[in-house]
């Protein structure tokens, strides 16, 4: 029980971040390790309710006409790949590896965040091709998709991140897109976890219906915010990390 006092919580605030930002597995997945669950099962459980909540949230940008189909198809198909080949490594992986995954992942999206600081909102917007955009989505997808199912966090701010500063999009077709191609990436990871006996379903199950609230809650204000409220939320989200790190 105790299990589900500590994730359930956390995982409705990932959820919320994630929907907006991404990242939210920085947040979930160290809760299902703080819960006591071992490593390799908190991957597997974490693509569980990470995926059921993607759901929600990339529904509700369908609806609201921010994704870009054609591109955001062919860039899913290069995400299920990569995450495919992510998670067989990540089942091979040492459990302090997967653990020492997040010191390398802040450095990273710290930089590219306090450098993009418009997010999709400046004159170079839109100055892409189709097939130019096209192309680098599918190359961030087969990369990023790589280290979603390898490890996870942080995918959809890196996603977010190339498509508003490399491919050029605005924030919100990005952030469409973006949940896209996180949705198919966790769906293939997940099955992996699956097949390999590696997902506690009823902490899953349980958790995703907390993370589809956080989900559907954050969708909805980036749709009606936009900017104003995704590059605080991705900077504040990096601070809880750095503190995290800081204090091992």
């Amino acid at each position: 029980m105790h299990q589900y006092l500590i994730v359930c919580p956390l995982v409705f605030l990932a959820g919320f971040v994630d929907s907006i930002a991404g990242g939210g597995g920085l947040i979930s997945l160290p809760a299902y390790l703080a819960a006591g669950v071992p490593p390799h099962l908190a991957l597997g459980t974490n693509k569980m309710g990470s995926t059921m909540g993607t759901v929600i949230s990339t529904a509700r940008f369908a609806k609201s006409g921010y994704i870009k189909w054609k591109l955001s198809l062919f860039a899913a198909a290069c995400a299920i790949v990569g995450s495919i080949i992510g998670s067989n490594l990540s089942l091979l992986a040492s459990e302090k590896f997967l653990k020492g995954m997040m010191l390398f992942a802040l450095p990273v999206v710290a930089f590219y965040v306090l450098k993009n600081k418009d997010m999709g909102d400046n004159k170079n917007t839109g100055s892409l091709t189709e097939k130019q955009m096209m192309l680098i989505s599918m190359a961030a997808a087969l990369v990023i998709g790589t280290y979603d199912g390898f490890y996870g966090p942080g995918t959809g701010t890196f996603l977010l991140l190339v498509l508003t500063g490399a491919a050029k999009m605005n924030l919100k077709t990005a952030s469409g897109t973006t949940k896209v191609i996180n949705l198919s990436s966790n769906i293939a990871a997940l099955v992996t976890f699956l097949i390999n006996g590696k997902v506690l379903l009823p902490l899953g199950i349980t958790a995703g219906v907390f993370c589809i609230a956080g989900h559907y809650i954050g969708s909805g204000m980036v749709v009606k915010s936009g900017r104003k409220v995704v590059r605080p939320v991705v900077l504040a989200v990096l601070l809880c990390l750095f503190v995290k790190i800081v204090k091992g």
